[in-house]
């Protein structure tokens, strides 16, 4: 065998005493003999020049909202949907503009909006301190968590007649039918985000030397707060919702004033331009609560969607 069958076969030619010498080889050969031997080989990526073009969330959330829009507009244009039954998205902007410009649709939001914060506020705070009074001790579950079971079982729409014979039928039936949506909703998040927190955290809390206020403001409150969280957000949904129907108990201004007197002349435009008041103050509402959640539980990484 020669010398340069051997090298080229992978052995080493003899010396003189008859032991293999393997042949010298480069430090660029040997760094690439010793890549190939010790794992794969590593290639440089080359960044692909030119960025591709996203579309903003917000323009894909407004897709369905403009699409509904534009066939609600030609189905009326085109007299499939006659005017009686719904009116073109023209004449309620139309509306709109009237009702804003003499004043009638801001005295109305201020009003309904004045009924809700004081209903949100009483319902709150009644919720919250039942939740707080039930989920944080076993005494205070066995008082109140059943009557507050028992309660929430009846519709809270059922009762506005007795609200009337027992308020009258000025501002208190209705911002009590609020306040009583709220409290409910409140309670029953606040409570289950009490009684969810990790017990394993309570004890690290207790071997750490946490006095029972001190488990009270650094573990459990925290670990309710998501809980209270969704329950704010059921209770705005609520606190309108309840306003529509408070605001039929012999309102004389408000956004369910307008809508009544709009049912009684078949103004469909009128009706659907609170409808639409309603669903934004709603998406204002729901978007404030998102805000103050992100604010609130940084300290919790959550899943955003892919």
């Amino acid at each position: 065998m020669t010398l340069d069958q051997t090298v080229r076969g992978g052995h080493a030619p003899p010396d003189s005493s008859g032991h293999a010498v393997r042949p010298s080889l480069g430090k660029e050969a040997a760094d690439d003999a010793a890549v190939v031997s010790d794992g794969p080989v590593l290639e440089r990526v080359v960044a692909v020049s030119g960025r591709r073009w996203v579309v903003p969330r917000w323009l894909r959330r407004a897709v369905g909202p403009v699409v509904l829009l534009v066939l609600w507009q030609v189905l009326s244009a085109s007299g499939a949907l006659a005017e009686e039954i719904l009116a073109s998205p023209g004449t309620i902007a139309a509306t709109a503009g009237d009702l804003v410009a003499d004043g009638t649709l801001p005295s109305a939001m201020l009003v309904s909006l004045q009924r809700v914060a004081v209903g949100l506020l009483l319902g709150g705070v009644v919720g919250v301190v039942l939740a707080l009074a039930s989920g944080l001790s076993r005494l205070g579950e066995d008082l109140v968590d059943a009557t507050v079971q028992m309660l929430r079982s009846i519709p809270w729409v059922g009762v506005i007649p007795l609200f009337i014979i027992w308020l009258g039928i000025g501002e208190a039936p209705k911002i009590a039918l609020i306040s009583l949506g709220v409290a409910f909703h409140l309670y029953l998040n606040v409570y289950a985000g009490i009684r969810g927190v990790d017990a394993q955290l309570v004890e690290a809390g207790t071997s750490l030397g946490l006095s029972r206020w001190g488990l009270i403001r650094h573990v459990v409150l925290p670990g309710a707060l998501p809980g209270a969280m969704t329950g704010l957000r059921y209770s705005l949904a609520t606190a309108w919702l309840a306003l529509v129907f408070g605001e039929q108990v012999n309102a004389d201004d408000g956004l369910g004033f307008l809508m009544n007197q709009a049912r009684e002349f078949f103004r469909t435009d009128v009706i659907v331009v609170c409808l639409v008041v309603y669903a934004i103050l709603g998406l204002i509402a729901d978007f404030l609560v998102r805000t103050l959640e992100r604010l609130l539980l940084q300290w919790r990484p959550t899943f955003t969607g892919q």
